[in-house]
């Protein structure tokens, strides 16, 4: 009997130990909780992941992307980082592969346990990453894509910033036909999920306006292969054409077209990577018209714009600004005022709710706006042509830059 009543007295002296160990308290236990049971999260840092195009014919969209993503946190690092924390982040080679995307994506969530995943690059990728970050209940922020079905479905954790192609393309068609008269109009787009909808979105701006294209050319993503679409987009004869696709591609359509004196206005959308196109094309560039989704990356009087390029310089001292690394960095300028919004205890779940919460947000120029049922921030589009010079130009009316 002696012994059973020193048994229980043992084990009563230990349940009392445990209930008041400094260590073990509920009290300590929380805290603890809020810095270390969330994936990517501790008291020194938050991680985020990227899965984009390093190499390849889509290499320049990755690294700018990350280019202006990296100025983003460094700035806000030498400030002391969100509530104490720095900000790093992880980036994989996905070649605008999606396999390799959903190699990177898992390997991102699983093995380097990321808090949050940005600036992934293409559509045909993110239509591959984004079921697996959904699944595992991760955020997918920024992606470099105008495409529909990530503003369609709300419910996947997916935070676009920029316009959507269709918005991109009925700017396109309703300047050519509206300032310049054309009604002739072809398309030429790379053959996978991106070209696809970025066709779509061309269609849809010719329909409302009773009309069809007269000419479409297709090429394999990842490929220069445009004579055959060339010589189809010929036959029809347009008067303008829109191409989707990345800059390459894009590059070596207009110079050959250039080379067979096949000249019609040649108009494409944001992702081709501005920076990039003009540099490829070089003198057959005069004329080009591209979409944007972002200001000027040079532009005096926007305070975001400013603050981008001094940010970059002290990132990367001596890089020309452009409006991919300018998006870059308005998507980590977005994620730092979403973390912001969600205070000391960083959550997974918070980041949506704080960008809802938050109303109309002024990033210094540009204003963003999500709510429930909307997970874009940004509307605007702004054409910009190609000049002689080699530069981009704002554009208030094709009338003024076109012969």
């Amino acid at each position: 009997m002696r012994r059973t009543r020193d048994h229980w007295a043992v084990v009563l002296l230990a349940l009392c130990a445990t209930a008041f160990s400094p260590a073990l308290s509920s009290e300590n236990s929380g805290a603890n909780a809020s810095q270390v049971e969330e994936p990517g999260v501790t008291a020194e840092r938050i991680l985020f992941g990227q899965s984009a195009a390093f190499s390849g014919p889509a290499r320049e969209l990755g690294r700018n992307m990350n280019l202006g993503i990296e100025a983003a946190f460094q700035e806000a690092n030498r400030r002391g980082g969100i509530h104490g924390r720095q900000l790093e982040l992880i980036t994989l080679d996905d070649a605008y592969e999606p396999e390799a995307a959903i190699a990177n994506t898992r390997n991102l969530i699983e093995e380097e346990g990321v808090f949050a995943l940005i600036g992934a690059v293409g559509t045909p990728t993110s239509r591959s990453a984004v079921p697996i970050a959904a699944e595992a209940g991760v955020p997918y922020i920024a992606p470099f894509t105008g495409a529909i079905f990530l503003r369609d479905n709300t419910d996947t954790g997916v935070i676009n910033l920029r316009a959507s192609y269709f918005q991109e393309t009925e700017e396109i068609v309703d300047r050519l036909s509206r300032d310049l008269g054309i009604t002739r109009i072809g398309v030429m787009y790379q053959n996978d999920s991106f070209g696809r909808v970025g066709y779509r979105g061309v269609r849809r701006a010719l329909e409302r306006r009773q009309l069809d294209p007269v000419a479409i050319g297709v090429y394999p993503r990842n490929t220069t292969a445009i004579k055959a679409g060339l010589l189809d987009l010929q036959q029809g004869k347009p008067d303008a054409v829109v191409v989707i696709g990345a800059y390459q591609p894009v590059a070596a359509l207009i110079s050959w077209a250039r080379h067979v004196g096949f000249n019609p206005v040649f108009a494409t959308i944001s992702f081709v990577g501005s920076n990039a196109l003009a540099g490829e094309l070089g003198p057959n560039g005069r004329g080009v018209l591209v979409s944007q989704v972002v200001p000027f990356p040079a532009a005096g009087n926007i305070a975001i714009a400013v603050q981008y390029r001094r940010a970059l310089s002290a990132h990367a001292p001596g890089t020309n600004p452009g409006f991919v690394s300018f998006e870059g960095y308005i998507a980590g300028r977005l994620t730092i005022t979403a973390l912001e919004g969600c205070g000391p205890d960083v959550r997974r779940s918070c980041l949506i709710e704080s960008l809802n919460r938050a109303g109309t947000i002024d990033m210094g120029g540009l204003r963003l706006q999500f709510g429930e049922g909307d997970n874009q921030g940004s509307d605007a589009v702004f054409l910009t042509v190609i000049g002689q010079d080699g530069q981009y130009h704002p554009i208030r009316t094709l009338r003024d830059v076109m012969p």
